[in-house]
């Protein structure tokens, strides 16, 4: 009676160390998914800031709504361009009545605002020499007065991105090797606590591919099940981020989420054979007064 309590014991020990080691391993390829996550979008999301500045082409006050509109479809055709808005003169007056309000606008005999084309560009093209060069471009045309934007806020934004990018890299590294460094100690904690098991298998005269099989069919099993956890708890946090900032994934495609799920498998399956291969080698080799230290 006391050997099956025992017995029960034990393994009721083992079911919680094997779900602390699969739920430890989860939350490391957790933190890998988020890695991937980050360098799989970095483009994207450098992308998307660049392509959300805009330049403003103030066209001539004799403008007409006619040769503003024809001039919007030859600008549209070029290939730097992402997206264009046409301004009226109505729109632009409206907005100059919000912000200065309408009083002053009574004091012009003519609405002041002359005709404009807000543009946006691939992102590509955000930089100091492509702005200058698209620039030159745009102002081509006899019927631009204009062409304005912020040289000093492209340089910021690609000064910024290309730090950011920089210390976004070296993070990402440090932390996939953390990640690697904690599943190997987990799993190598959870092989070494069955190295009598091993022990008593060589006795019998097993075999160390015998002997490691059922420790790889396990570590198989382990990695599945925790990037199983990983990916159900990252499409969580995913699907809470996108109530609250839906903006942020429109630069998210579903073929980078296939392929961050695709690394989380992949890391946690490897590492998790590549660490129980090792320690199991490694206990198969062991003296036996070693085995109690």
């Amino acid at each position: 009676m006391a050997k099956k309590e025992e017995n029960k014991i034990i393994r009721r020990r083992l079911r919680n160390a094997y779900a602390s080691s699969i739920i430890s391993i989860s939350l490391v390829l957790l933190l890998i998914g988020v890695a991937a996550l980050l360098i799989v979008n970095a483009r994207s999301v450098s992308d998307y800031f660049k392509e959300n500045m805009q330049l403003s082409v103030i066209l001539k006050q004799d403008t007409t709504d006619e040769q503003a509109a024809s001039y919007q479809k030859s600008v549209e055709t070029l290939p730097f361009i992402k997206g264009t808005h046409l301004v009226s003169r109505e729109e632009g007056a409206a907005e100059l009545a919000g912000m200065l309000g309408s009083d002053f606008l009574e004091i012009f005999e003519t609405a002041p605002v002359p005709v404009s084309l807000e543009i946006t560009l691939h992102g590509d093209y955000v930089t100091p020499d492509s702005v200058a060069f698209v620039r030159r471009a745009l102002s081509a045309s006899p019927v631009v007065e204009e062409v304005e934007y912020q040289q000093s806020l492209v340089e910021t934004l690609n000064n910024n991105l290309t730090k950011i990018s920089m210390v976004l890299g070296i993070f990402i590294l440090l932390m996939l090797f953390i990640s690697f460094v904690l599943i190997n100690n987990t799993v190598r904690l959870g092989v070494f606590s069955r190295r009598f098991t091993v022990h008593t298998m060589q006795l019998v005269g097993a075999t160390r591919r015998f002997i490691r099989r059922p420790f790889m069919q396990g570590a198989l099993a382990q990695g599945l099940i925790a990037s199983v956890l990983a990916l159900a708890a990252l499409a969580g946090a995913l699907a809470l981020l996108n109530r609250s900032f839906p903006q942020m994934f429109a630069v998210i495609e579903l073929r980078s989420l296939l392929i961050v799920a695709g690394v989380v498998v992949v890391c946690g399956v490897a590492i998790c054979l590549l660490s129980t291969y090792l320690v199991v080698n490694k206990l198969v080799s062991l003296d036996k007064d070693r085995l109690y230290y």
